[in-house]
């Protein structure tokens, strides 16, 4: 069987190109501070994939998504490798729309740093006296554009959104732009409800959306993975610090106290984190991961 090469390769994930479709393949890599770590995590493919399979078919009453199948058997031969299994996504071919759509349900992280030091967060001003990881009043929408790999994304205003998406879509700016932002709220409202329910706070993610051949605006990409978004404890949350999280803290928090470490991770931490993802899968799925 021929060796099949990506048409574009992420920091975490691999696409693949199928004709009038797509394989995303999300690989076991682990990438911190925009940089791919020299360790593997078995099994965080998987759950990216599942996790994302799961949340696309909770959602399928807001919007569209582009997921076709994650069964390998219904996809090109070449795919029904065993490293194939369970972390790739067939998907529908879509534009991508170029803006990063992040909504935020509590303040924390650079949104925190934001707040103490002029009582907004990308520009958007919050009442006073909020305290550190406490929840919003409302969601706020907080929107980026997309930078190449190695380079940072830059935070915009919702009126730069809508210039932004101007130069690309003319005539649509607004309506794409108004579009992404009722959306990832109504997403996020959804998921963050249901999820809160299980035991997890998300404190916040990011969407991305494409349009379709008709123009139809849809989810696409990754949704409301470990990778992606912010996942808390409900068990122990109170505002006033920082919240242990089901994501790559753990990792995050050893690179930064560790110097010399050459973007190389000790096993322990590696299996803590890997524990962390299948918990998060576990309490938001009802399920073990298969």
């Amino acid at each position: 069987m021929n060796e099949l090469k990506p048409i574009k390769e992420g920091k975490v994930r691999e696409i693949y190109d199928n004709g009038d479709s797509l394989v995303m393949v999300a690989t076991d890599r682990i990438s911190c501070f925009d940089v791919i770590l020299n360790n593997v995590v078995s099994k965080k493919g998987t759950v990216l994939t599942q996790m994302s399979k799961f949340w696309f078919n909770m959602t399928k009453d807001i919007l569209p998504n582009h997921m076709i199948t994650t069964d390998v058997e219904e996809m090109p031969e070449y795919f029904r490798q065993e490293k194939f299994r369970g972390n790739s996504m067939l998907c529908r071919k879509l534009e991508m729309i170029p803006v990063e759509c992040i909504v935020r349900g509590y303040i924390t992280g650079s949104g925190w740093a934001s707040y103490q030091k002029d009582g907004t967060v990308c520009g958007i001003r919050l009442p006073e006296g909020l305290k550190e990881s406490e929840k919003l009043p409302e969601p706020i929408y907080t929107p980026s554009t997309k930078a190449e790999i190695g380079d940072h994304d830059e935070n915009i205003s919702f009126e730069q959104s809508v210039a932004h998406l101007e130069k690309y879509y003319p005539g649509h700016g607004q309506e794409y732009a108004e579009k992404i932002r009722d959306y990832t709220i109504a997403l996020y409202k959804k998921c963050a409800a249901y999820a809160l329910e299980r035991g997890i706070i998300i404190a916040d993610t990011k969407f991305e959306f494409g349009l379709d051949e008709n123009g139809n605006v849809t989810l696409a990409d990754e949704m409301l993975t470990p990778d992606s978004s912010r996942f808390w404890p409900a068990d122990g949350y109170e505002a006033g610090h920082s919240q242990p999280s089901f994501d790559k803290q753990f990792a995050r928090d050893w690179l930064k106290a560790n110097e010399g470490h050459n973007w190389t991770l000790p096993q322990e931490i590696v299996d803590k984190t890997i524990e962390k993802y299948l918990q998060a899968y576990e309490l938001l799925t009802g399920e073990k991961l298969a």
